[in-house]
């Protein structure tokens, strides 16, 4: 053999053990590609399905016991707003602060921060930056509601049969506010646990802004209980609002 060819012969068998080395490497990239890809696509979906779609909510206070209690995982529905609808009495909806409802500093830093952010950029926690609230619409725009201490409370007249209420909390004892109407584009909200809800009540009493939720700040309808399981169930409008007109 010449010496050309024996150079050609030791380059090619340590090409071949070089490649041979090489394919666990490869593989191993390989691999991780097939992780990295449907990852990166399962948390954009979750992403897209958070914002146009549905959202886990978690329950923050014990303001809607006798429906929902603390650390409760609700569904909502943030998709039928873009198809236009509004929200209606006696829905569970979540909406955004209209100003001084939640005075709480957000907590966002630490290793606990970062984790609560990156759930929350999937909709599986609520954000610490986001300030929203979880009440049941009681009036829309136009309606007079009527809550007065040791009555009942009425919308437009029709008195309200409300079972859903936490067992020993009186509609209205707590901040009785009269009689108030709705203007239009927006709602009046109340907590299911009336004497530890700093609702619609509290506000028109105790904030300047008033007790009015504009519309446009709903995020969407609750109308699942997700969590915790042996509880699962619907949160459907109670008969009593079909009455109101």
């Amino acid at each position: 053999m010449s010496y050309r060819s024996a150079l050609l012969a030791s380059a090619s068998a340590r090409l071949r053990a070089g490649t041979a080395a090489d394919r666990p490497a490869r593989r191993r990239r390989s691999a991780l590609r097939g992780l990295v890809v449907p990852a990166a696509v399962a948390l954009v979906l979750a992403f897209v399905l958070k914002t146009f779609v549905f959202q886990v909510f978690v329950i923050p206070s014990g303001s809607m016991m006798g429906t929902l209690q603390k650390g409760d995982r609700v569904a909502v529905d943030k998709f039928s707003p873009w198809l236009g609808e509004t929200p209606q009495r006696g829905e569970v909806v979540v909406f955004r602060d209209p100003g001084g409802w939640l005075t709480s500093a957000p907590d966002t830093g630490g290793v606990v921060g970062g984790v609560r952010n990156a759930l929350s950029w999937v909709g599986l926690a609520p954000s610490a930056n986001e300030k929203d609230l979880i009440k049941r619409v009681i009036a829309v725009g136009g309606d007079t509601v009527d809550c007065r201490a040791g009555h009942p409370l009425t919308v437009n007249g029709t008195v309200l049969d409300e079972p859903y209420l936490y067992p020993g909390a009186t509609p209205c004892d707590d901040f009785p506010v009269g009689t108030v109407t709705v203007p239009p584009g927006h709602l009046w909200v109340m907590g299911d646990h009336r004497n530890d809800s700093a609702d619609s009540r509290f506000q028109q009493l105790h904030n300047p802004g008033g007790g009015f939720v504009p519309t446009d700040h709903v995020l969407g309808r609750a109308r699942v209980l997700l969590w915790p399981l042996p509880r699962w169930a619907s949160l459907p409008v109670p008969p009593t609002f079909h009455r109101v007109s």
